[in-house]
């Protein structure tokens, strides 16, 4: 359907930025707990970007998203981001920050993220005839199990924090 389309393109545009934060962490921090974290999402979500863009070519899609109105995007600001996404102010605050600071933007912005794609899988499927493929259902429940337990690991990370 269009809506799984969409979903697929949105979902690589949002994976990117994910992938992007995680590139940071050898700079910003010595954390190893972090270090393993964000190795883990950027595999995860790097291959994730993978099967989607295969998954939108076989079936003559572009991977690319028309930048027009979409339903659950943020219009309120220059720029239109997609739920979860984070701000070019805090990616920036993100890229300034070192050590502790860092760890505590990063955590708390992989999990406003992460909430965002579980918005994206939950839209998907509240929409009538959408998340039907059987390789784009199973691709979805696997994103929001994946995430929801991601959340629950950065949550115990910042409940650890002095």
């Amino acid at each position: 359907s269009p809506k799984d389309v969409e979903f697929m393109q949105g979902m690589i545009m949002h994976h990117a930025q994910a992938v992007e934060m995680t590139a940071l962490i050898e700079s910003h921090t010595q954390n190893k707990q972090l270090r393993t974290l964000g190795a883990r999402i950027s595999r995860s979500q790097s291959d994730e970007m993978d099967f989607m863009r295969r998954w939108l070519t076989f079936r003559g899609e572009s991977t690319e998203m028309a930048m027009h109105h979409m339903p659950g995007m943020d219009m309120s600001s220059d720029s239109m981001l997609m739920p979860g996404m984070l701000t070019e102010k805090q990616m920036t605050a993100l890229r300034k920050a070192k050590g502790k600071e860092f760890d505590h933007l990063f955590l708390t912005g992989m999990i406003q993220h992460h909430n965002g794609a579980l918005i994206m899988v939950k839209d998907l499927f509240d929409t009538h005839g959408a998340g039907q493929d059987a390789e784009l259902f199973n691709f979805a429940t696997d994103v929001d199990s994946g995430q929801r337990a991601e959340i629950k690991i950065m949550q115990t990370m910042l409940g650890e924090k002095p």
